[in-house]
């Protein structure tokens, strides 16, 4: 595959300096047309929204009515995308994403107005994304275009599945994958693109209330050279021991620290992490081991625009400890204020268990905008027709 990125031509260490720095250079995808979709036959064009609980709707899966699917074959060119209902797929029992994990995924929400039209946020980032972390994994990628296209594409087929303002959000989970048989180690001969939807709530039981972390001490997430900084699969199960532990414990997740030092903190199990003392917002810098967020950067970027001072840098799990507020962020969580740490049996609460001061600033400065209830100052979000 001549188009698979410039992987195939980078060493080891090329490939081990890209992940530590994380530039913005211009990223090598295949050149083909812009992405368009076929409706699946079955389609029906409807305004209505469906009947669900939305008082009660939860962070698990809701099966909706479309999905969308694009293969990439030998040549690096992604084919039409179609939209398609939602369904299983046939992959081979030698798929490279089933025997080595060569995949990437990525997680971004619509959320509807309240005069009734549907906003995305920030989906080009997802699409910048998927793009380098399909670099790091030696596989081809759609383009910004191709995939900000088929995202709206999928959006529409399932608008009646965008909760009502305030209700929730649709949340659009993208995939790339290695689709295609191989049997020794190698890159998949074919690749699949595709995206499924899902109306959600809450991803913490907890809402907007504070969380209880433990900062694990055994386990960590990722290793510097590793592939911490993009969104591959494999970066997900190996967290699930160390969830599975805290959560019998009565923790709502745990935060993991640096595997080289073991002192300085990097991001919980699916989300940033982000500190508070005397109004300084610190934040652990992307060095390759943490997933550069995309709520990450937004929250920076709003509270830069509201005079706050924030600093990317290494932060130490004494900060931590002597912090005046902490909270994480993420696509699913948004905003989530932590309410208390505990390490080394030493627990540290914030605020009297509170929602604190910053945490609930920016959260309803970033779901404003979001949700279009605010004047889109930073031209982030893209209305749908």
């Amino acid at each position: 595959m001549a188009q698979n990125g410039s992987c195939y031509a980078a060493t080891t260490n090329q490939i081990r300096n890209h992940i530590y720095s994380m530039p913005s250079p211009t990223y090598k995808v295949p050149s083909v047309t812009k992405c368009q979709a076929s409706l699946a036959t079955n389609y029906m064009e409807t305004s209505e929204v469906v009947d669900l609980d939305w008082e009660n709707l939860g962070f698990g899966l809701v099966e909706t009515d479309f999905m969308y699917v694009a293969k990439c074959g030998p040549d690096g060119n992604f084919s039409k995308g179609e939209v398609l209902p939602f369904g299983p797929i046939a992959v081979s029992p030698s798929a490279g994403v089933l025997n080595y994990g060569q995949g990437l995924f990525e997680g971004l929400k619509a959320y509807r107005k309240t005069d009734g039209s549907i906003l995305l946020f920030r989906p080009e980032e997802n699409a910048t994304r998927m793009i380098t972390g399909a670099e790091r994994m030696c596989m081809p990628a759609p383009t910004v275009e191709q995939f900000v296209d088929a995202v709206k594409q999928t959006v529409l087929a399932n608008k009646r599945w965008v909760p009502p303002t305030g209700k929730g959000s649709l949340y659009i989970r993208p995939l790339l994958m290695g689709s295609g048989a191989v049997l020794g180690l190698a890159p998949a001969p074919e690749y699949t693109f595709m995206i499924f939807v899902s109306p959600v709530g809450n991803y913490f039981k907890e809402g907007l209330s504070p969380i209880n972390l433990i900062v694990e001490d055994k386990f960590h997430r990722a290793s510097p050279g590793g592939t911490g900084g993009v969104k591959t699969i494999g970066n997900y199960a190996s967290v699930l021991k160390a969830q599975k532990i805290a959560k019998s414990k009565g923790y709502s997740d745990v935060l993991y620290l640096d595997a080289v030092h073991d002192k300085y903190l990097e991001e919980v199990s699916s989300c940033n992490i982000f500190v508070v003392k005397d109004n300084v917002i610190s934040t652990p810098a992307i060095k390759g081991t943490i997933l550069p967020g995309i709520t990450r950067k937004s929250i920076i970027e709003v509270a830069q625009s509201k005079g706050f001072k924030v600093e990317e840098r290494l932060v130490s799990v004494d900060e931590l400890l002597n912090a005046d507020e902490v909270f994480c962020t993420g696509t699913a969580v948004v905003v989530s204020p932590v309410g208390s740490i505990t390490y080394l049996g030493k627990r540290v609460e914030y605020g009297n268990q509170g929602v604190g001061v910053v945490s609930q600033q920016l959260y309803k400065s970033l779901t404003s905008l979001q949700m279009g209830l605010v004047e889109d100052f930073m031209d982030w979000t893209v209305q749908l027709n």
